[in-house]
């Protein structure tokens, strides 16, 4: 599996996101609080993306505009309905000065 680049390391501050593509598959990329994390850009509950609504910097949640169903960042769990499965977590490294990741399933 080839790993995809985000953007440069500094291009990505803290409570900013990218959003980036590996094959069919696009991925959400969060700097909450200096720790980088990658997600599914698709809400649980429905095929919609989560990059379109907020992402609250203080507590680490994501909020999907389609049906307020919230979402940890940290641990991907569903906060409250309608969505009750995790989001899909994916890796993210830092190499060369550069955000990297991918989908791994």
């Amino acid at each position: 599996m080839t790993w995809v680049k985000v953007c440069a390391e500094n291009e990505l501050a803290p409570g900013e996101t990218r959003v980036v593509w590996d094959g069919d598959t696009p991925i959400l990329v969060i700097n909450f609080d200096g720790t980088l994390y990658a997600v599914h850009d698709q809400c649980t509950h429905e095929d919609y993306e989560l990059s379109a609504g907020p992402f609250d910097a203080e507590r680490g949640v994501l909020v999907c505009l389609l049906h307020s169903a919230t979402f940890d960042l940290r641990t991907g769990e569903a906060q409250c309905a309608p969505a009750y499965l995790p989001l899909v977590k994916f890796p993210v490294k830092v190499e060369d000065g550069a955000v990297w990741t991918r989908d791994d399933r």
